[in-house]
């Protein structure tokens, strides 16, 4: 079919569509200036260009306002859309964020103006969908994170650099020690660098608990001592104490800012194990987790500080739950905060989000594949490494994932266990009790009963009988 006719087609499917959202306007993001689209007939120009400035998106704002706008649409564009988004939210206005992937233009039709008058006819539709974004207390936290993580991820650039400098100098102490920062390795490097050449002398820095002896050591420290290299390597370890006085600040405002944050109390379901909620005509079953008392023998060790912080802010402790550390904790308040409830309607919802489901592509009745969406968030990789951590772990969750690696190889299985942690989280920050960890002995046993009664299952409708030896 040519092009005009499928344009045409298209524009007059979209005109027989019921107006959802009259009074809706749509912006075209650039860094120096936004294309700015309004209904038609709310101006002599329905199409207008403002620049980036502060004062430019505050008379974009009184602009809206005179035309009649309520709500307002924009695309998930870099960072350029932060600006509009703040400003225009505090002005007054519904500011909706979108996905780019979700508002594709036609074919052939590709410009600031056409963009933003597509979608502000899509949005006066009800054809958008609303992207995830964190509420305003969320934000100073999850700026502070994000920009530790950076810090870290420079910090091992230094690391690294450092180690080519020594291994350039053939100063090969990154074989003998297993981190060149650590007590020893830095004591050697700034005994380098003051001067000293002599390996036998280095050798006495070692601490203790190097297993590596003093001869080992001073073998290791016989080097090419070029200037340049060792310019280099001064360069690296300067760089990487920089960063670590960085972070160690960045750490004090990320306790400053979980400080600022409200305390969260979440009232418990009732005594029963399931509860039937009716939510927009909808049967939902909230099931809560079983609280188990721990028993006489058992020690209940104290939370950390920074813990005992985190389960003010989210009302129950995300530690509990196994591979789940202090750090994950901290992204997942930051990236979403404490209320997952008003946003995901299910953990089903919540684990889609993150890409850690498995995908549904069928066509004409056909499974293509299931395999999960392709999402970088940062999250789904903090939950990744949380279930690759469970590779040794003494109890339900570390023996599932064992069973899942055997079965289905290590990238399957950590993904698989990262939706099972995502659902958790989902589960303690809506019903509000921690979670208790059954034990690797009773997880075995279920899987054993579910074993035998597969077979059975299979014996039976082989007219066989399974008989426990």
């Amino acid at each position: 079919m040519p092009r005009k006719k499928v344009k045409a087609k298209a524009t007059e499917a979209l005109e027989t569509l019921a107006v959802i959202n009259p009074n809706a306007a749509a912006i075209d993001i650039g860094s120096e200036h936004h294309v700015v689209a309004v209904p038609p007939g709310r101006d002599t120009e329905s199409v207008r260009t403002f620049g980036s400035f502060t004062a430019d998106i505050h008379q974009m704002g009184r602009w809206f306002k005179a035309c009649g706008v309520t709500s307002v649409v924009m695309e998930a564009t870099g960072v350029y859309w932060i600006p509009p988004f703040q400003i225009l939210e505090q002005d007054g206005l519904e500011v909706h964020l979108i996905d780019p992937r979700a508002a594709k233009n036609l074919p052939g039709r590709k410009s600031d103006v056409l963009d933003c008058q597509w979608h502000q006819k899509l949005h006066s539709f009800g054809l958008l969908s609303r992207c995830f974004v964190p509420p305003a207390e969320i934000l100073p936290l999850r700026t502070y994170l994000r920009l530790r993580q950076e810090l870290v991820q420079g910090g091992s650039q230094a690391v690294e650099r450092m180690q080519k400098a020594l291994f350039s100098m053939n100063v090969q102490l990154a074989n003998v020690i297993s981190d060149i920062t650590g007590e020893t390795g830095l004591a050697i490097i700034n005994a380098i660098l003051a001067g000293e050449r002599e390996g036998t002398k280095l050798a006495e820095l070692k601490n203790r608990r190097i297993q590596a002896s003093k001869a080992v050591i001073a073998k290791s420290l016989e080097g090419n001592w070029k200037e340049e290299l060792l310019y280099a390597l001064q360069t690296a370890l300067k760089s990487y104490e920089f960063h670590q006085q960085q972070i160690e600040q960045c750490e004090q405002k990320i306790l400053e800012a979980l400080a600022q944050l409200p305390n969260r109390q979440i009232l418990p379901p009732n005594n029963c194990q399931a509860k039937e909620l009716q939510l927009k005509n909808q049967s939902v079953k909230v099931y809560q987790l079983k609280e188990v008392p721990p028993t006489s023998s058992e020690v209940v060790e104290p939370l950390s500080p920074l813990a005992a912080e985190l389960k003010r802010i989210a009302g129950v402790d995300l530690t509990s739950i196994d591979g789940i550390g202090e750090q994950t904790a901290q992204v997942i308040l930051s990236e979403f905060g404490p209320d997952l409830k008003s946003r995901f309607k299910s953990e089903k919802h919540f684990s889609s989000y993150l890409g850690l489901c498995p995908g549904t592509r069928i066509s004409g009745g056909k499974v293509l594949n299931r395999r999960s969406r392709k999402v970088s968030h940062r999250l789904a990789t903090a939950l990744r490494l949380a279930a690759r951590s469970l590779s040794s772990s003494q109890s339900a969750l570390g023996a599932n994932y064992r069973r899942l690696r055997s079965r289905l190889g290590a990238p399957k299985a950590i993904t698989a266990v990262a939706n099972k942690l995502a659902k958790l989280v989902y589960r303690l920050l809506v019903n509000g009790q921690d979670y208790f960890d059954h034990g690797i002995k009773q997880y075995e046993e279920k899987f054993r009963r579910q074993q035998i009664s597969r077979l059975e299952k299979q014996a039976k409708m082989l007219n066989l009988k399974v008989i426990p030896a």
